[in-house]
């Protein structure tokens, strides 16, 4: 399909209008001050910031880990299932007004059991969600515990031993939080017992970390999937691998803009990636402290990096292809997606 014929000024409403799969957003990254504030209440919670207006003027950062710091605060705020449902279902409605018809959950049960909540708490309440999402939201969502990754490869094979009951509940297995310092190979135990249990394998790689993370994330860890990646454009050999391959790559440029990965969004590589074959797909990361949702990153970046149809339904596409969903899914939203793409011209 050639989409170039679409014109510029309609590509907003098309990126709009257009079904899409999100593959990279953790649930606790959507968690909006309002929301924070409400739960502090309910919760009887103390925070320290005086005012919704005033926790969201904190959403500044200069690096990952001055995001972690406020975003672990965040976090505080959820003590029952109720609280996990509340929250995915917020971040499901918006996902809905994005068009965005499939959603593969990032969450964490370390951070929680952190604060004295069960594993359980965190995963019924999360995929309770996930569960209602097809009636009330018209989509589909499933859920990827994340590992963290400052922490050490015991505290990641407790927690995985934790979730074992709720096997059921939960498709894949990945690793975030702070990149520098704790390479993937650090985690090569616990994901090959992951791998053994049948779970799907993603990992965060070369957001600030080298191209040499993403290479380990391959080789050590084994995953399908690399969450960001932005850094393989330094390495030819990993480039050519990953569109050989088709490793799909999970970008998420507010959060690159917002984190300093990149001064501007104009800088920014996803059209060069998009270009040179790679699977490259759009995602919100963690969009309440990132400054938009899913489409608020495909407008705002085609803006700026002068993007046009056939890279929209690339990236669509792609999203699908590189999703965790079944042959006769991933058909139908692609066959919607070219009703979509034919209705603009």
């Amino acid at each position: 399909m050639n989409h170039k014929t679409i014109p510029a000024e309609r590509i907003p409403e098309l990126l709009r209008r257009m079904p899409k799969a999100e593959l990279h957003m953790h649930i606790e990254g959507s968690l909006e001050p309002e929301l924070i504030f409400a739960m502090g209440q309910r919760n009887r919670v103390p925070l320290a910031y005086p005012s919704v207006e005033s926790l969201r003027d904190a959403y500044v950062f200069d690096n990952l880990q001055s995001f972690l710091d406020i975003y672990h605060a965040g976090t505080t705020v959820l003590k029952t299932e109720q609280d996990f449902f509340d929250m995915s279902c917020a971040y499901l409605a918006r996902a809905q007004a994005d068009n965005v018809v499939h959603a593969e959950i990032f969450f964490d049960t370390q951070t929680h059991t952190g604060h004295g909540l069960s594993a359980e708490t965190v995963v019924n309440g999360l995929y309770r969600a996930c569960e209602e999402a097809p009636q009330r939201y018209g989509m589909t969502a499933s859920l990827i515990l994340c590992f963290l990754r400052h922490l050490s490869e015991e505290e990641a094979f407790e927690c995985l031993e934790q979730v074992l009951p709720l096997r059921d509940k939960i498709v894949g297995i990945g690793l975030a939080s702070s990149e520098m310092g704790h390479p993937p190979e650090k985690f090569s135990k616990v994901f090959a017992r992951a791998r053994e249990l049948g779970f799907r394998l993603v990992a965060h790689a070369g957001e600030e970390g080298p191209a040499s993370y993403i290479w380990s994330a391959l080789d050590v860890l084994k995953v399908e999937r690399i969450d960001h990646g932005v850094q393989a454009l330094t390495d030819p050999a990993l480039m050519q691998r990953l569109a050989q391959d088709r490793i799909p790559l999970t970008v998420c440029p507010l959060s690159n803009l917002k984190l300093c990965v990149y001064p501007t969004l104009a800088q920014h590589n996803l059209r060069h990636l998009l270009e040179a074959g790679i699977v490259a797909t759009v995602n919100s990361d963690d969009p309440a402290y990132f400054g938009g949702y899913i489409n608020e990153n495909f407008t705002q970046t085609f803006a700026a990096l002068g993007m046009h149809s056939q890279h929209a339904y690339q990236l669509a596409r792609n999203s699908f292809e590189a999703s965790f969903i079944d042959t006769s899914a991933r058909d139908k939203h692609i066959a919607h997606l070219d009703t979509v793409f034919a209705s603009f011209y």
